[in-house]
Order: structure tokens, then sequence, then C-alpha cells
């Protein structure tokens, strides 16, 4: 998985691209990324309620972070036993 796609993620959630999203969703090959987005997209165009739509951005947000933390984590020891 690409790194690229969760800065994208997390860019066009902070900034509201909602189509950039969209097809973001469709392109990434990370099922849970795709489900977040879908699952924040839909609570954005038909909310039930503010709190929910909160929380799926929240989720997602929450997701995305991982995501590049673990990926960051991953790089830094790919990188130092490629070192030795």
């Amino acid at each position: 998985m690409k790194s690229i796609d969760y800065d994208k993620a997390l860019y066009y959630t902070l900034w509201g691209h909602w189509d950039d999203l969209l097809v973001l969703m469709v392109r990434t090959s990370d099922n849970l990324l795709a489900k977040k987005i879908e699952h924040f997209l839909h609570a954005y165009h038909y909310p039930v309620s503010e709190q929910w739509l909160h929380q799926t951005h929240n989720e997602l947000l929450h997701y995305i972070d991982h995501a590049l933390l673990t990926n960051f984590d991953d790089a830094t020891i790919l990188m130092s036993t490629e070192r030795l």
C-alpha cells in the first residue's frame, strides 16, 4: 500500500474535496480505507444526525493517522535493516 493514498485521503478530507475523495475510494487498494471513506461520504450526503457525521469523519481521520504511522514505522524499520 502506498502511503500516498493516505496523504491524499487526509488532504481531501481536511479540505473538503469530496469528489477527489470519492475517486480515491474507488482507486485505492486498501479496502478498509475505501470503506471508511464510503461511510463518511454517505454520512455527509445523507446525514442521519450531526453526531453520526462527526463520528464517521473522526473514524476516517483516525484510520488515516494509524495507517500513516504504521507505514512510517515500516519504512523506518526497512531503512534501518538496509544499513546493516
